[in-house]
């Protein structure tokens, strides 16, 4: 990881060290996606089989045949993710003890933020400063057909993910975890059965779920894009997270101290007395959007 420094001010390499880690854990898309990241030099090219080769059995004196599998292929792109963010420059001249706290505050919130991007590009292809749409990005995972409403009578949190992964063992597609929305996750924990005993005890109240019948599962309001987006009615995402993403992150991650210039069009950094501080990421994704299933707010009653 690189630190890089304008001036004097300089964020500690202990937590600069710690930022990798904190976006994995703060992704749902990290949490789940079954490779572990890893630094892409340019877009990756993968090669995938749209169809397989199938065996014959061969009778006496009969000819064999080739079975000759179909090739396809994909490529991954790159999304150059950044947050800045900005504090009183007497940050410089306070104790080492104050540097520190402030530091250990402004990294949180930025690895946060980068952390959510992940989830909100691949999943919507959502720009999160402004919950906008980016409409030249062309592959994104909510873009599958493979949908389930919520219909007005709900029969039940598990019954919806049932359907999910129904309809895509129909595909021929292995699903292997979940995405879930907070409140998801919530009304899924506390359902019960006639007698008033909880159905799934281990998940406590869906707050911090890493399993769910099977499936590795993880929760965030990125599932439905709250708050940067308003709400895209998606409550959940089932499916082949093990080979249906394919992503990277560059391993380094660049902590740029800033003390002059406007770096953010919000006025001269000397002029307002602050100092700026900037995380940027360039992640490198490729989803198979027909490898999942969406649950998301409708009405087929």
């Amino acid at each position: 990881m690189t630190v890089m420094q304008t001036g004097a001010l300089q964020m500690p390499p202990v937590l600069a060290k710690k930022l990798i880690t904190d976006v994995k854990t703060k992704s749902t898309v990290a949490a789940l996606a079954a490779k572990e990241p890893k630094l892409f030099g340019a877009d990756e090219k993968y090669i995938q089989f749209t169809s397989k080769p199938r065996a014959q059995f061969v009778e006496e004196g009969q000819a064999k045949v080739s079975s000759t599998p179909a090739l396809g292929s994909f490529q991954s792109a790159t999304h150059v993710a950044q947050v800045t963010m900005r504090t009183s420059n007497q940050v410089k001249w306070a104790d080492e003890d104050y540097k520190l706290g402030i530091f250990t505050e402004l990294a949180a919130l930025g690895a946060e933020a980068i952390a959510r991007a992940l989830d909100l590009g691949l999943y919507h292809r959502v720009n999160p400063l402004t919950g906008t749409v980016i409409n030249g990005w062309t592959n994104w995972l909510t873009s599958s057909t493979n949908r389930v409403p919520i219909p007005s009578t709900n029969p039940g949190n598990d019954r919806l993910i049932e359907a999910a992964v129904g309809i895509l063992i129909g595909t021929d597609v292995q699903p292997n975890a979940v995405a879930f929305t907070p409140d998801f996750a919530y009304a899924l924990s506390t359902l019960r059965d006639t007698l008033g005993r909880k159905l799934y005890p281990e998940l406590g109240y869906g707050l911090d779920i890493s399993s769910f019948d099977g499936l590795k599962a993880s929760s965030s309001t990125t599932v439905s894009g709250v708050p940067e987006v308003g709400d895209t009615g998606v409550r959940a995402i089932v499916g082949d997270y093990a080979n249906g993403i394919f992503w990277g992150l560059a391993k380094d991650l660049p902590i740029e101290t800033i003390e002059y210039g406007d770096p953010d069009g919000q006025g001269d950094l000397k002029a307002k007395n602050e100092v700026a501080l900037r995380l940027e990421v360039a992640y490198t994704w490729y989803v198979r959007p027909e490898r999942f299933a969406v649950i998301e707010t409708g009405s087929e009653d």
